[in-house]
């Protein structure tokens, strides 16, 4: 037997909302005010209040905060007939698991409360699974018990003591950077500097600056000396990532160095000495771009000495549950938000999706949903895969908003939510995210047609095969 607990001043309403909502197995209690609704509550446990927002002696708004003040878990509906915008958004800031207009409820108040009793049984069932990372775990920041993993592991301790220049191959947002940290830390260099540079992120007219440095008048805006990458890691570790992105000219200067150990500023005639031990990474097969003259054979063979492989998250499922905790551990501690759990429905719910953007992607939805919390506990609807999911937790098809009668959100609720999760983490790179999986959508609407896919993106196909080759969107991945 569930329990329905409705707080309304209009004793119609209730009425007709206790017609709608009562069923053999399901108790519905009534209350006028917010104190009767208040006192019903707390003696009778329901597994959901549905409450109208304009009440006495005290609002909806606040009888919502102190309900969720008692118990983390409340399920809670608040309605109204005059919703507005502010209400909309304080509701669910408290934990509302939804904000119906009652102008809809004929149509939406049945599958609301069913989606919202579903819920909360799957709360109070839920098993959260118990930690089982160690401290020691939790501190590295390479997680994994898969075999995949297990030799990466390996791999990591055995080149350590060497200074061999390092390629790490995989898909974007595998975490090859990890691996590149985790060898410099394990390395007689860890004392030293560790840099990282992306080479697809400068511009190619600057890259060379970057990584060499320039004297003073080395070419327009120079006006002093720049001390370049190589000098700064000096007896330490550079880590070039999209090394398959840099130009033809800077990989000649990259070779020099590898094979001679020495280098020159822009514009500078001085033979600069250096002890770097280089580790580059890419998502790019480089075999195929030394036989299309896009990277130098030389440079390649130099760079892979050593090749570690990093496979895709979506063929190491068994890592998920142990990266899930990892970084439900690390957003709390971050950004000082609640520590919550997951239950086992969601733990498959993770495991079950293929994760094209990888590790990257599946910390950014546990810090979504961290972000998005309304309990302590992860359930499914918690959780936000894909593009889809940035509004899915809102729940948006009830949201009301201008102009739309309440049958769609609006384009700002869910623009303002990714605004709020990239505000809580300065790394999220938002922009570079969205066009990613904008053109990964759009490949899997029209079935791998770039032809269709780059109209439906507003942009000309030769845009479309650039984002695709960027951002390594493979034709597997497209169908999928």
């Amino acid at each position: 037997m569930q329990t329905i607990l409705l707080v309304d001043p209009e004793t119609d309403f209730l009425e007709w909302a206790q017609n709608q909502l009562e069923t053999p197995t399901t108790r519905v209690l009534t209350a006028t005010t917010a104190d009767d609704g208040y006192k019903i509550y707390i003696s009778e446990n329901p597994d959901l209040m549905v409450s109208e927002t304009h009440l006495l002696p005290f609002s909806g708004l606040e009888l919502l905060a102190r309900i969720r003040q008692r118990d983390t878990n409340a399920m809670v509906i608040l309605m109204s007939a005059f919703g507005t915008t502010q209400s909309v958004i304080e509701s669910l800031k408290l934990g509302a698991f939804d904000y119906l207009r009652k102008e809809s409820l004929p149509f939406n108040l049945k599958p609301v409360v069913d989606a919202a009793l579903t819920a909360q049984a799957e709360m109070r069932s839920a098993t959260a699974f118990k930690p089982q990372l160690t401290v020691e775990q939790y501190q590295d920041s390479l997680v994994g018990q898969s075999q995949a993993m297990q030799q990466v592991f390996k791999m990591v301790g055995r080149v350590s003591h060497s200074d061999a220049p390092v390629m790490i191959t995989g898909e974007s947002g595998s975490g090859k950077e990890l691996v590149a940290r985790a060898i410099h830390h394990y390395s007689n260099r860890s004392s030293q500097t560790f840099i990282a540079i992306n080479c697809a992120a400068i511009p190619e007219n600057l890259l060379e600056s970057e990584l060499f440095g320039h004297e003073r008048g080395a070419f327009t805006g120079a006006a002093s000396q720049r001390i370049g990458r190589f000098e700064q890691s000096n007896g330490g570790t550079l880590f070039l990532d999209e090394i398959g992105e840099m130009a033809l000219p800077v990989q000649s200067k990259i070779l020099r160095v590898l094979q001679e150990g020495e280098f020159s500023r822009v514009g500078g005639n001085a033979v600069i000495k250096t002890d770097v031990r280089i580790i580059a990474a890419t998502n790019k097969t480089l075999e195929q771009e030394v036989a299309k003259k896009q990277f130098r054979e030389d440079l390649f063979y130099r760079l892979n000495v050593v090749r570690i492989h990093l496979p895709p998250l979506r063929q190491r499922k068994e890592d998920i549950r142990l990266l899930a905790e990892y970084f439900l551990k690390k957003i709390a501690t971050q950004k000082h938000l609640p520590q919550v759990t997951l239950s086992a429905e969601s733990i498959k719910v993770l495991e079950d999706y293929p994760w094209p953007g990888n590790v990257r992607e599946l910390e950014n939805t546990i810090q979504r949903a961290c972000v998005l919390a309304t309990s302590d506990v992860l359930l499914p609807k918690d959780i936000p895969l894909g593009t889809a999911g940035q509004t899915d937790h809102f729940n948006g098809d009830h949201i009301p908003t201008s102009g739309d009668g309440g049958a769609k959100p609006s384009l700002d609720v869910a623009v303002e939510t990714l605004l709020d999760a990239a505000a809580l983490d300065p790394s999220i790179q938002l922009l570079p995210w969205l066009e990613r999986e904008f053109t990964v959508s759009a490949m899997k609407r029209t079935k791998g047609n770039q032809v269709k896919a780059a109209k439906l993106l507003g942009v000309t196909r030769a845009t479309l095969r650039k984002r695709i080759e960027r951002y390594g969107i493979t034709k597997e991945l497209s169908f999928q």
